[in-house]
C-alpha cells in the first residue's frame, strides 16, 4: 500500500509522525511525506521520501499578518490559528500539493492534527484520513474554527468535506482533563522521543551534579530572553545544557560559557538520558519526550499550544508551570530547586512514563490501520 504523511512544515508538527511512518515503511509499504521543501533534510534523515509543497512558516506568518495583522504563534486566537493552518496554508500550498501527489495515489493519508493540506488531498483522491494528535486535546473553539475554515476551502475546490476515520492519540490518559470524551475512531499511540535512525548522537559528558536541560524548541529560544534565565540557573550547583534551536549561536547568549553548555539541534532521544529536570517552553514533542523518559519539567509557555501542555503538566504533578509574568530568573531558580528536591515530582512522572510505555507502539497501530483499510 501507499501511505501519505502530511504535516505543517514545523519540527514540532512533523517529528511526531516519523515513528508511524517508519513503522509502515518497515512493514513493506511505500511511504511519502508531504510538506515544504525546506524540511527535506529532516525527512531524508529518516530515510523517507519527500513530496515538496508549499512555503515554510516564515512566509505563512507574513501572509497571515498581511491578511489579518495577527500573530498566531505568540498571541493565538481561534480566528488567527484557523487562518494560519486552515486558511493561508491551504491557499499557499494546495496547488503544489496536488501536483506533488499526482503520481502518488495513496491508500491512506496520515495528517498531524493541524495539517489541513493532507485531508484536502485525501478528499481529491477519495481515501481515508488518520489524524495524529500530539499533546492534550485542543479546546473545541480552536478545532471548530480550523475545521470551519478548511471546509470553505474544500467547497471552493468542489471537494467533499469528509470526517477522519481514525484519531491517533499520543497523550497519556491520566493527563487528560476530566471532561474529555473519547472520540469516534480513537486509537492510542505511544509517543517517542525524536531520534535519527542509525545515528549515534553526541551526549553531554557524565557528571556528579544534577543536569538541567533547557530547550525552547526551534522557534522560541531567543538569546535575549533566555540569557537572564540561564545566568540565574548557572548560580546553582548543576550542569546546565541548552539547545540552540535552528538559528541561535552560543556567542549571542550573555552567560558564563564555563557554566553553560550549548548544543545544536539534537534529537531528544540523545539529550534526555541523565537529565534531572527539563526547563522548556512546553512544546508538545519536548513535553511528551520528557514524560516518556520520566523526567519532570518546569514549563515556561511562550505561545501557540504551549499553555495547554503547561496546564496539564502542573495538574498531573509532573512539574511546575510558570505563566507570564511569573517567568523571572528568580522564580525559575526556585522552581528548578523545588523539582530537584521534591521527590513527588519524580514519582509522579515515573508513573506517567510507565503508563506511556504500556501504550500501543507504532508498529501495533500500523497493523490496526492496515486491517481497517
Amino acid at each position: 500500500m501507499r501511505i501519505l504523511f502530511s504535516s505543517v512544515p514545523q519540527h514540532g508538527h512533523l517529528l511526531p509522525l516519523f515513528p508511524l511512518a517508519r513503522a509502515f515503511q518497515q512493514r513493506g509499504h511505500e511511504v511519502a511525506v508531504l510538506t515544504a521543501a525546506g524540511m527535506e533534510p529532516v525527512v531524508a534523515a529518516q530515510g523517507l521520501k519527500l513530496l515538496p509543497a508549499g512555503p515554510l512558516p516564515d512566509a505563512l506568518f507574513a501572509e497571515v499578518a498581511r491578511r489579518t495583522g495577527a500573530d498566531p504563534a505568540k498571541a493565538p486566537t481561534p480566528d488567527s490559528v484557523a487562518e494560519f493552518f486552515a486558511g493561508t496554508r491551504i491557499d499557499l500550498t494546495a496547488d503544489e500539493a496536488f501536483a506533488a501527489t499526482e503520481g502518488f495515489r495513496a491508500d491512506l493519508v496520515v495528517a498531524e492534527l493541524c495539517d489541513y493540506v493532507g485531508p484536502l488531498v485525501a478528499a481529491a483522491q477519495n481515501v481515508p484520513v488518520a489524524t495524529l494528535a500530539f499533546g492534550p486535546p485542543l479546546p473545541p473553539v480552536f478545532t471548530e474554527a480550523m475545521d470551519g475554515m478548511a471546509r470553505t476551502r474544500h467547497e471552493a475546490r468542489g471537494l467533499p468535506w469528509q470526517p477522519r476515520k481514525w484519531l491517533l492519540d499520543t497523550w497519556p490518559a491520566s493527563m487528560r482533563a476530566d471532561e474529555w470524551q473519547q472520540p469516534e475512531g480513537w486509537l492510542p499511540l505511544r509517543p517517542e522521543a525524536f531520534r535519527v535512525p542509525n545515528e549515534n548522537g553526541t551526549k553531554p559528558p557524565a557528571s556528579n551534579r544534577p543536569r538541567v536541560l533547557v530547550t525552547f524548541g526551534t522557534w522560541f529560544g531567543e538569546p535575549k530572553k533566555l540569557s537572564p534565565l540561564l545566568r540565574e540557573l548557572s548560580t546553582l550547583d548543576v550542569d546546565v545544557v541548552v539547545t540552540l534551536g535552528l538559528a541561535a549561536r552560543p556567542e549571542e547568549f550573555d552567560v558564563d560559557g564555563e557554566r553553560v553548555t550549548f548544543v545544536g539541534f539534537t534529537p531528544m532521544e540523545d539529550l534526555l538520558d541523565g537529565v534531572d529536570v527539563v526547563v522548556t517552553h512546553g512544546g508538545a514533542g519536548t513535553t511528551s519526550a520528557a514524560l516518556m523518559k520520566g523526567v519532570p519539567l518546569v514549563v515556561l509557555p511562550q505561545g501557540a499550544d504551549q499553555f495547554f501542555q503547561a496546564e496539564r503538566v502542573a495538574a498531573a504533578g509532573a512539574g511546575i508551570a510558570l505563566d507570564p509574568p511569573s517567568q523571572t530568573p528568580e522564580t525559575l531558580r526556585a522552581a528548578v530547586l523545588d523539582v530537584l528536591e521534591n521527590a513527588t515530582f519524580r514519582d509522579n512522572v515515573t508513573t506517567i512514563a510507565k503508563e506511556i510505555a504500556a501504550m500501543p507502539d507504532a508498529n501495533e497501530v500500523a497493523a490496526v490501520l492496515e486491517s481497517g483499510l
